[in-house]
């Protein structure tokens, strides 16, 4: 079979960030790298699923909601893939991660669809931990810029 397109990225010098992933027609993916891959740290599955509630509900209730196609976790468990329309421009793009991870930093009260009816696996959630994690990649995207976003391969 043939290669897919995010195993051609050097893992071994990827760092935390924002990068563009890939661009397919009007769809763009970035993968936010919220730990370093192979670093020996991961996130922790209830605080990434914490933060994929927030991140998702913060996202499509941005100024840019209704061009967001998806926001979900990396198997590997080193951070989040975001998917959008190509009239998201990657600063517009950049601010948003910066300001859901803030968002999530300071979030108190209930996280948005943990009920059974509502997720498959309702009960595994983290907020501290979602808060611990967003603080951190938020600190790193504070100065993040459009020249930061290409792969150094």
């Amino acid at each position: 079979m043939k290669k897919i397109a995010s195993f051609t990225v050097n893992h071994d010098v990827l760092d935390r960030g924002m990068y563009l992933s890939r661009v397919d027609g009007d769809c763009v993916t970035y993968d936010i790298r919220m730990k370093k891959p192979n670093g020996g740290e991961y996130l922790e599955n209830a605080a990434m699923h914490t933060i994929e509630h927030l991140f998702a509900t913060f996202a499509r209730n941005s100024a840019v909601g209704g061009e967001i196609l998806y926001v979900g976790p990396m198997g590997c468990r080193t951070g989040f893939y975001l998917l959008v329309r190509d009239k998201v421009s990657h600063p517009q793009a950049i601010a948003l991660v910066y300001e859901a991870m803030e968002f999530i930093a300071a979030y108190e009260g209930e996280i948005p669809g943990t009920t059974s009816m509502e997720c498959g696996n309702y009960l595994e959630h983290d907020l501290s931990g979602a808060k611990k994690e967003a603080a951190a990649i938020a600190a790193i995207l504070k100065d993040w810029d459009e020249s930061k976003i290409y792969y150094k391969l």
